[in-house]
């Protein structure tokens, strides 16, 4: 199958699970991106003491609620999927920064 359907037009699991896969490719690719910028605040902050702001991963975690709610989905699951991500990218800055720093 080379065409990717949108959800709706989904006729058949093989529809459905092709459909995931290939966004599930996106979203890799999305979190790549995302990391990137975990790679770059690691190189511009000054101190590792830096890498945790908890009034900004407050902020990032309300924000994609609040888009999340916009879109019709569930804001506490999009809230907590946010929280997994926002600490994982913590943790990943925290590792380039070290690296940065022993190199």
């Amino acid at each position: 199958m080379s065409d990717i359907l949108p959800g709706p037009d989904c006729t058949t699991m093989a529809e459905v699970r092709a459909g995931v896969d290939a966004l599930d490719r996106e979203l890799v690719a999305l979190l790549r991106r995302r990391f990137d910028y975990m790679d770059a605040a690691a190189r511009i902050k000054p101190e590792r003491g830096h890498v945790r702001d908890e009034a900004r991963k407050a902020q990032v975690i309300a924000q994609a609620r609040a888009e999340a709610e916009a879109q019709g989905l569930p804001g506490e699951v999009i809230a907590d999927l946010w929280e997994r991500l926002v600490e994982a990218s913590i943790a990943y800055e925290l590792a380039s920064f070290d690296e940065r720093a022993s190199g």
